[in-house]
């Protein structure tokens, strides 16, 4: 069992995790970013391997991709840099990114790289179901890894039972059919996708992202699922400041 699988034995809601940018605003920001979330009470983080061509991202995580590959980032510096502070973060942390970065690097040097930097899952949104049973399902379990699912308001029930019996953490239910980015509220289609799923009593628990930005999202989130996941409206938080004053508020007004 492994940090994140601890996580979620050990804590049944108000789930709070933070997506942001390896590399942005600056190249040697991560860490930071990192340590500055752990202190301000974050309970799991994903750290994004910007990626040229970010086909789930909105406007503000395309940006802030293009800038950290523009600052140097690459995955032997995303890597070393989760390696250097391994020892002073104790929180889980998820990789996400696409199937084609692993596939490039190499699946197993890559795999080794995630346990190397305390890496403890892999979000990649277009591995599909049946590639990862057929290719990646033993590597991953060789190596100590979970992989989460996306699921959507388009996913069928058959497919979010066979993604639950396949997965050991979280599901990521995806808060509508768009790429993420920040929104203001939850509206009442959304709820009801979120209640239909919830319904389904599935052995592995809910983390609601895309479009949360806020304390309101945030607890209407979790009213459905055990927490939810901040990206875009974090990723703006950082865009100007990354200092812990900065991480710091912005994660307790969310908590508030």
């Amino acid at each position: 069992m492994n940090k994140l699988q601890e996580l979620f034995k050990n804590k049944k809601s108000d789930i709070l995790s933070i997506y942001f940018t390896a590399g942005y605003p600056k190249l040697e920001t991560t860490g930071e970013i990192i340590k500055g979330l752990e202190k301000s009470g974050v309970d799991f983080i994903e750290v994004g391997m910007p990626f040229s061509d970010p086909m789930a991202d909105g406007p503000t995580i395309q940006d802030s991709s293009e800038k950290a590959l523009a600052n140097g980032m690459n995955l032997d510096i995303y890597f070393e840099q989760l390696k250097s502070i391994k020892q002073d973060v104790y929180l889980p942390l998820i990789a996400m990114g696409y199937v084609n970065q692993m596939m490039r690097y190499g699946d197993d040097k890559f795999l080794q790289a995630c346990v190397d930097g305390g890496i403890s899952g892999l979000i990649l949104p277009d591995l599909s179901l049946k590639v990862y049973e057929e290719e990646y399902k033993t590597k991953f379990e060789k190596y100590g890894l979970v992989n989460v699912f996306l699921v959507t308001p388009q996913t069928s029930e058959e497919r979010i039972r066979e993604i639950d019996a396949i997965s050991n953490s979280f599901i990521y239910l995806v808060s509508s059919a768009s790429t993420t980015g920040s929104k203001s509220d939850i509206n009442q289609v959304q709820v009801d996708y979120f209640k239909r799923v919830k319904n389904m009593n599935l052995k592995n628990p809910l983390v609601i992202g895309f479009g949360i930005s806020n304390n309101e999202t945030f607890s209407q989130a979790c009213d459905y699922a055990s927490g939810a996941i901040i990206g875009s409206a974090f990723v703006k938080s950082v865009s100007e400041k990354n200092d812990f004053e900065t991480i710091s508020k912005f994660i307790s007004i969310i908590r508030s």
